[in-house]
């Protein structure tokens, strides 16, 4: 290796999977975890920021001016998820700092989890596993915990990015019928899944399961508000694996409080990883702690790319997957 690439030093905010660090260390690297506790923590911080080539994020990292300002020498932030709104990315790139993000290899897992969500509210799983858990199951019953079948009903995917997509050909199979939200037309969604174009408030109104899947932006903040949340059916369900900030979770709680939705799955939260108290107190909701990427696969795919990107932009190259 070219002298000029050495003695590189790449901070990790947080220990991610394996594969990062087997070809950090191929590379000829050094990297240290971003320290958190101990005697002089903050001093500790500092110093390693200062000294840092390279950082690879979490989502859950708040990376704005200020963070950015103590890595003085950093190239580049590679962010371990598909999502980027933890970064002020415009001002990383007035910094010649590249900004990253791992696209593509957590779509399968997020759209699998979606399904496992729309399954667990429509078919009351939670509560009938407890029921079971807690001795309280006598035996068959006609009415015992009847829930929503999806064959025949409607799917309606708001964003139909990848995820939406894979998410929709997955409902498809399941015999449901697809309506799809997004800016512009997707043809091959509508050929594989007989999916139809839809206005956002259409699409919430006529949908018996409504699944979201938009990036979080300055548009796509609080899009779907109370006004769009009144037009759902009283029988529907939504599911959030996106963003929380997308949805106005408070009016979807009252709703849900209300008995005006049959439930709601989710997997991200407005103010996460703080989740609003009223959310615990429902018995129509399902509560993830943001599993959408969470197979061993993605996981190591997206600590594979992270690494990968950090390690061309330190030796001059382009990185795979920029975002800024």
């Amino acid at each position: 290796m070219d002298m000029k690439y050495k003695n590189k030093n790449i901070v990790f905010t947080q220990i991610i999977p394996q594969p990062a660090e087997l070809l950090i260390k191929k590379a000829g690297y050094s990297f240290c975890i971003l320290p958190t506790e101990g005697n002089d923590v903050e001093k500790k911080r500092l110093k390693t920021l200062n000294e840092a080539d390279a950082l690879i994020t979490l989502l859950s990292d708040k990376i704005d001016s200020h963070f950015i300002d103590l890595a003085p020498s950093c190239k580049i932030i590679a962010n371990y998820a598909v999502g980027y709104n933890n970064i002020d990315t415009v001002y990383a790139r007035g910094k010649g700092i590249v900004v990253t993000n791992t696209p593509d290899v957590l779509t399968e897992a997020t759209a699998e989890l979606t399904l496992a969500l729309i399954l667990a509210v429509s078919r009351n799983i939670i509560p009938g596993e407890k029921l079971v858990r807690d001795g309280g199951f006598r035996g068959w019953k006609p009415d015992l915990l009847r829930g929503l079948q999806l064959s025949g009903r409607t799917i309606g995917i708001v964003g139909a990015g990848r995820i939406g997509c894979a998410v929709a050909l997955r409902a498809r199979a399941f015999g449901m019928k697809v309506l799809y939200y997004n800016r512009s037309r997707k043809p091959e969604l509508e050929s594989s899944a007989e999916a139809k174009k839809a206005t956002l408030a259409r699409l919430m109104k006529d949908a018996d399961i409504i699944s979201v899947h938009l990036p979080l932006n300055p548009a796509t903040k609080g899009i779907i508000n109370r006004e769009l949340l009144a037009l759902m059916k009283p029988d529907a369900v939504l599911i959030n694996t996106a963003r929380g900030e997308v949805v106005d979770e408070k009016y979807l709680i009252r709703m849900l409080q209300e008995k005006q939705l049959y439930g709601a799955g989710f997997d991200v939260y407005e103010n996460e990883p703080e989740i609003n108290p009223d959310l615990l107190k429902l018995d129509n909701v399902v509560l993830c702690p943001h599993l959408g990427s969470a197979t061993f696969e993605a996981r190591a795919r997206m600590a594979e790319i992270a690494a990968k990107n950090v390690i061309a932009v330190l030796r001059g190259k382009k990185p795979l997957t920029p975002v800024n």
